[in-house]
């Protein structure tokens, strides 16, 4: 492969799974929970600041120092003070929209992205802290992007760029992650918490632009590094498509488990950020889901810290997370919950395997995630894998049909039988996903917005659907919506079943033996 560690991939198949028209709802099902209304840019921005100021401090200062070499050396800028320098380049940092610019100080390279990307985190930081010289953000523009040079200037571009990425890692991914809570699934490395849901056209492009410039990147699912793995983000995602019951049943939950709380202990966005985790790998071990949310805690760095920990919150926590798991009351009730939404979530995760499998890129099988895998972040989703029940499913799904396999979603069959398949096709046509074009494929009627289908070379197609809650339940789900399949004749590589092309075919047949398809051209399965 040669491209990204493939998180981008998750941001942007999540993203079409997740349904933009629940974002009101799930923002006012938070905020009526929490008490929380501040969007993400500003949570992202209060995570990075003290990652900066706290976690970072050491670094800072040393880069402060340098700075200050910097300023002596240019009679213009000596009256800075290390006060004001030391706040300026922490407020510039807290506001790069990205990691990191690529600068080579050494070698005197700027291209047009770096100097957008600096101005952009410079002039915000301006706006933001007026108090400061404006002169003194003009003398970090002019370095930054090289204006100024020389040795220490030099230095001074490489340290911060190492900072920016810095506190763009501890300050977002690991505190501000944490702390917003809205809906967890987009939550994950690289993504963007504040923008819910996507569109498929936004799919397609991205895609068309990874064919033309990236075709051997990286597709990713689930990584050693992710929050929560592909199946958990998906569960959770559905939440999206059920706003209103999700705010019910916190509210409900809530008066359920009162009884466990410690006066304010957890906070109700501890409580929120909870339940979903529950929602997204139920059933859970106490031990899994207690590490996990110690972790989560500790995280937030709100009311508890890894560098200074509260014993008394912590043990509030605890004792909460173990009389909620152990309330019968409680755990039928999220149970029942779960029963509307995990139908639609085990769709959600097959249509995303099977977009993983053929969209421009190298898929990325995560070692366990071949059935549904419900691990939450690290080191739950390093532990042990059992290869052994892994190898028997295999060996099912070998002599099962796609109804067999459909059946068998408790056990993860489907998603093996899946893998199996899709990865069948892709060794019979080599040439449709190493260099083949990208041809997105339309549907017609009133459920067309739930298709995601595209070509891949001449003799390839992945039909797969989203949002698949408000989509329904069965054959009707579909109604009157079609696709138009390219002249040929068609086999799907996961049921077998034969098509003809050059006309159009109800969704409803493409996808009644299987919840996604992949048509191979004058294939035999």
């Amino acid at each position: 492969m040669a491209g990204t560690t493939g998180y981008d991939f998750i941001r942007r198949v999540d993203a079409i799974q997740v349904d933009p028209a629940g974002e009101e709802g799930i923002s006012r099902a938070y905020a009526s929970f929490t008490g929380r209304q501040a969007p993400f840019e500003t949570v992202a921005l209060e995570g990075k600041d003290l990652a900066a100021r706290d976690l970072l401090g050491s670094e800072l200062n040393r880069i402060t120092a340098v700075a200050l070499d910097v300023c002596e050396q240019h009679r213009r800028y000596r009256d800075y003070t290390r006060h004001d320098l030391h706040d300026a380049l922490r407020e510039v940092a807290a506001s790069f929209p990205v990691y990191r610019s690529y600068v080579r100080a050494a070698e005197k390279e700027l291209d047009e992205a770096d100097v957008s990307v600096i101005g952009a985190a410079i002039d915000e930081a301006q706006a933001r802290r007026s108090d400061l010289p404006a002169d003194l953000f003009d003398f970090l523009r002019q370095v930054l992007t090289l204006e100024l040079t020389g040795d220490r200037e030099a230095e001074l571009v490489m340290r911060f760029q190492q900072l920016s990425g810095a506190v763009m890692a501890k300050g977002v991914e690991d505190t501000a992650f944490y702390r917003y809570a809205r809906l967890l699934s987009l939550n994950e490395v690289g993504g963007d918490p504040g923008h819910f849901g996507g569109t498929v056209e936004a799919f397609h492009a991205d895609n068309a632009d990874v064919a033309a410039d990236w075709p051997t990147t990286m597709l990713a699912g689930t990584t050693h590094d992710t929050k929560r793995s592909e199946d958990t983000r998906a569960r959770i995602a559905v939440l999206s498509e059920m706003p209103n019951e999700w705010e019910g049943a916190l509210h409900r939950w809530a008066f359920m488990n009162e009884r466990y709380r410690r006066e304010d202990a957890p906070d109700r966005n501890v409580e929120y950020f909870l339940y979903q985790t529950l929602v997204g790998a139920w059933p859970i071990s106490l031990d899994r889901l207690q590490a996990a949310m110690e972790k989560s805690i500790h995280e937030m760095k709100e009311r508890t810290a890894w560098t200074r920990p509260d014993a008394a919150y912590d043990d509030a926590v605890r004792a909460f997370v173990e009389g909620v798991i152990g309330n019968k009351a409680f755990t039928a009730d999220l149970q029942t919950f779960l029963e509307r939404l995990l139908p639609a979530a085990r769709v959600a995760s097959l249509a995303t395997t099977l977009l993983r499998l053929t969209a421009p890129g190298v898929p990325d099988v995560y070692q366990g995630a071949e059935l549904w895998d419900e691990r939450l972040v690290d080191p739950d989703n390093r532990s042990p894998v059992d290869f052994d029940l892994r190898r028997r499913l295999l060996d099912e799904a070998k002599e099962s049909t796609a109804e067999q396999a459909a059946a068998g979603n408790d056990s993860g069959l489907s998603k093996l039988f899946l893998l199996r398949a899709a990865l069948q096709v892709r060794r019979r046509h080599p040439g449709a996903f190493r260099g083949g074009n990208y041809v997105p494929l339309e549907a017609a009627g009133s459920k067309a917005a739930h298709v995601v289908a595209f070509q891949r070379g001449d003799d390839v197609i992945a039909v797969a659907p989203r949002l698949c809650l408000t989509l329904g339940n069965g054959s009707e789900a579909w109604s009157d919506t079609t696709i138009a399949l390219p002249r040929g004749n068609w086999c799907d590589g996961i049921t077998g079943s034969a098509w003809s092309g050059g006309n159009t075919l109800q969704v409803r047949e493409l996808l009644g033996r299987f919840p996604v398809a992949l048509l191979e051209r004058d294939g035999v399965r």
